[in-house]
């Protein structure tokens, strides 16, 4: 299976001076466009500290000059493996617009306090579900996790405030290099990446 892709050329003078402020300008346009569902969801691959990698699909929750955003439990394998080896990798895969982003980088756990600060915008059935999953451990059925999540809504009704588990947070992705990739004809894809350089970065072109 293969698809010629077609699209206007993209090049160094097109791009914005720092990557987050790049970034920032192809969500907002793939957010707005409507053709990717959940565009800010991305892979993040980690590895343990002998180099046994694992991936997974999370949602990017925050974006700023600092860095990527996603929350969970901290005892998760990515939580384990994240602890041990803090070198990460990102993938927001927008394939209907011929396009990814690949980030890799450092993650370090956020302040707790703004762990809960979000910990309390999620929907309430998000919230029980964080206590109620340990998360990339073995459960014996469904009907035992489900039973978990039941003993928690009678805990917790509707309306009433859900603490944020101590073993729930977010984590702070910090780019070292963001790659734009933008597909084309023949296979002559356009790959911009952002390398940091001391206090700025600078932008390498690669071969597709």
């Amino acid at each position: 299976m293969r698809e010629q892709y077609r699209s206007e050329g993209f090049t160094e003078d097109s791009l914005a001076a720092d990557p987050m402020q790049q970034f920032a300008h192809w969500f907002r346009q793939i957010a707005a466009g409507g053709m990717v569902h959940e565009p800010n969801a991305m892979v993040v691959s980690t590895a343990t500290p002998d180099g046994r990698p694992s991936s997974r699909t999370v949602l990017l929750k925050k974006y700023d000059e600092r860095g990527f955003v996603f929350f969970t439990n901290y005892a998760s394998r990515k939580g384990r493996e994240l602890a041990a080896n803090p070198y990460v990798s990102l993938l927001f895969p927008w394939h209907p617009l011929a396009r990814q982003v690949v980030v890799t980088g450092t993650a370090a756990r956020i302040a707790r306090e703004e762990t809960i600060a979000y910990f309390r915008t999620r929907p309430h059935g998000s919230q029980l579900g964080a206590w109620a999953s340990d998360q990339s451990t073995v459960v014996a059925s469904r009907r035992e996790l489900i039973e978990r999540y039941e003993e928690l809504a009678a805990r917790y009704p509707e309306g009433e405030r859900v603490p944020a588990p101590p073993e729930w947070g977010g984590f702070r992705v910090v780019p070292e290099t963001i790659e734009f990739w933008q597909g084309h004809e023949n296979r002559l894809h356009d790959r911009l990446r952002y390398v940091r350089e001391g206090d700025g970065w600078r932008v390498e072109r690669l071969c597709p």
